[in-house]
C-alpha cells in the first residue's frame, strides 16, 4: 500500500526552489500574483470584518500582517483574515476541484513575514502544497463535492500544513506529523455555500496549516499514516470509498503535476462552474446586440457537479447569486459583464434582472472532465421572434491555464481589485513586486499594507 503520509512528508521537507520545472514557477507566481490582488478586494467585505474582529492584535517577533490594513497579528491569526478576505468575492484562482491560492497564499505570506523568509522559499513551498494537493485529488476518483465536502477546505488544510512545514524547514518526520495534524482538522462543507462561511472556509484552512506546522514544531504527535490507514483521512473522506492507494510510490518530485493543471485565473467573480456560460452569453450578447426584452428563453446545458454547486435559482444577495446559473446568464444580459459591481445585493435584486431567472432553463450531462464539470457548457438563446442563437461548446474559459491571460491582462484584473484599496502607484509597484517574486530577498519587504 502507498505510504502516503511519509513520502508526502519526505517530497515537501526537501524541496528546493532549484527542483522546480520552469512552469511551476510560472503558476505559482500566477497564482501568488492574483490571489494578493483578490485579497485586496475582498479585504472589506462584511465577512471578512466579522472574522477580523474576533483575532486581537499581536505584534512583535512572529506576527504578519493583516493584508492591507497593517495591523500585526500572530501568524495564524493574520492567514485566517486575509484567508478570507482571499476567497470572499469568489473571485480567486481554481485548480485542483478547488481554489488552492487562496489557502495557500495567505498561509505562505504570514508564515513567510513571522520567519522572515525569501520569496523563492515561498514559491518552492506554495510547489510543496500544490503538488501534494494535487496528488490527493488525483487518487480519489470520486467527487467531493458531490459527497458534501468542501476540496478547498479538506484537501487545502493537509496541503497548507505541509507547506508550512516547508517554510519552517521541519524534517521529514516532523512534517509528517504536521500533515497528519492537518488531516485531522480538514473540514468544511458545501452546503454553505453561498453564505459568509464558504470564505471562512479558506481562512480556517490557511490558518489550520500554520498551527499544525508550529505544532509538530514543537513536539506535538499524530499518526504516521493518517493519510493511508483505513480509518485515516482518504477512506473517511473518500467519495467513492474506493482511494487508489495500492501502488507503493507517489512519484512527487519526479511527475510534476502543476506544469499540466497550472492555475486558472477568474474573470468573473463568481462560482468557477458559471464561467463558461458566461463566456458564451457575453459573446451572444455583444455578437447579437442582445436585450432583455428580445428574449423568451435562455437554454444551457451544463455538468452534474455544476448544478450542484449553483444551488440558488432564484438569489437575492450578491453572495446567494455568485452560485446561480440563472444570475450568470442575466447579469451580461442587463449589464454586458460580471464584475464586482454586479455582485451586490441592489444588483442581484433589481426586477430586470430577477425576471430574467425564470427564462433559463436548465440541462445537466452526466460526463465529467476537469474539476469533475461536463465536458462543455453549452449556451443557446430562444428570442421572441422564434429565432434560437447557438453559442459553441465552450470547453475551457477564459482565462484558464489552457487559455492563459496575459502579463497585462492580469495586472489589469490585479489593479481593479487593489484599486479598492491602494491608489495606483502603489498597486502598481505591488504586482511588479508579486511578479518576480521568486527574485524577492524577503517576503517583508512585499508593499502589502495601505
Amino acid at each position: 500500500m502507498l505510504e502516503l503520509t511519509r513520502q508526502a512528508a519526505e517530497f515537501a521537507s526537501s524541496i528546493r526552489f532549484s527542483d522546480l520545472p520552469p512552469k511551476c514557477i510560472e503558476a505559482s507566481r500566477v497564482g501568488i500574483t492574483d490571489c494578493v490582488g483578490v485579497m485586496l478586494a475582498g479585504a472589506d467585505e462584511e465577512a471578512v470584518r466579522i472574522v477580523a474582529s474576533l483575532v486581537p492584535e499581536a505584534g512583535g517577533p512572529g506576527s504578519a500582517l493583516e493584508i492591507p490594513s497593517g495591523r500585526r497579528l500572530q501568524a495564524a491569526d493574520a492567514a485566517l483574515v486575509n484567508g478570507a478576505a482571499a476567497h470572499v468575492l469568489d473571485y480567486d484562482d481554481v485548480a485542483l476541484s478547488g481554489h488552492p491560492s487562496a489557502v495557500l497564499v495567505p498561509a505562505l505570506l504570514a508564515q513567510g513575514q513571522a520567519l522572515g523568509c525569501s520569496g523563492s522559499e515561498l514559491v518552492a513551498a506554495y510547489a510543496a502544497g500544490y503538488e501534494i494537493w494535487a496528488l490527493l485529488e488525483a487518487l480519489e476518483p470520486g467527487a467531493y463535492h458531490e459527497r458534501g465536502f468542501h476540496p478547498t477546505a479538506v484537501f487545502g488544510t493537509i496541503a497548507a500544513a505541509a507547506a508550512c512545514a516547508r517554510l519552517n524547514h521541519l524534517d521529514r518526520g516532523q512534517t509528517t506529523h504536521a500533515i497528519a495534524i492537518g488531516a485531522s482538522m480538514a473540514s468544511g462543507l458545501v452546503a454553505n455555500f453561498g453564505t459568509m462561511t464558504k470564505c471562512f472556509h479558506a481562512g480556517r484552512a490557511a490558518q489550520s496549516g500554520i498551527t499544525a506546522a508550529r505544532m509538530a514544531a514543537r513536539g506535538f504527535t499524530a499518526a504516521g499514516d493518517a493519510l493511508e490507514h483505513r480509518t485515516g483521512f482518504m477512506r473517511a473522506h473518500s467519495p467513492s470509498s474506493r482511494p487508489e492507494l495500492e501502488r507503493a510510490d507517489a512519484d512527487l518530485g519526479r511527475t510534476w503535476r502543476m506544469p499540466e493543471s497550472g492555475i486558472n485565473v477568474k474573470r468573473y467573480p463568481t462560482c468557477y462552474g458559471t464561467h463558461r456560460a458566461i463566456d458564451a452569453m457575453l459573446d451572444l450578447v455583444l455578437e447579437h446586440d442582445l436585450k432583455p426584452q428580445d428574449i423568451a428563453e435562455i437554454r444551457v446545458r451544463t455538468g452534474v457537479t455544476q448544478r450542484l454547486m449553483l444551488r440558488n435559482s432564484h438569489p437575492t444577495t450578491g453572495l446567494e447569486a455568485k452560485f446561480s446559473m440563472q444570475f450568470a446568464l442575466a447579469a451580461p444580459l442587463v449589464a454586458r459583464r460580471v464584475g464586482l459591481a454586479e455582485l451586490t445585493d441592489e444588483f442581484v435584486r433589481r426586477p430586470d434582472v430577477r425576471t430574467i431567472f425564470d427564462q433559463v432553463v436548465i440541462s445537466v450531462t452526466e460526463e465529467k472532465a476537469e474539476l469533475d464539470f461536463a465536458p462543455d457548457d453549452r449556451v443557446s438563446v430562444v428570442l421572441k421572434d422564434g429565432r434560437v442563437l447557438a453559442h459553441a461548446p465552450v470547453a475551457k474559459a477564459k482565462g484558464s491555464w489552457a487559455r492563459p491571460l496575459t502579463r497585462e491582462e492580469l495586472a489589469q484584473k490585479f489593479n481593479d481589485c487593489a484599486a479598492r484599496q491602494l491608489d495606483a502607484g502603489r498597486s502598481a509597484a505591488l504586482f511588479e513586486q508579486l511578479w518576480r517574486i521568486h527574485e524577492l530577498k524577503a517576503v517583508s519587504e512585499l508593499l502589502l499594507a495601505k
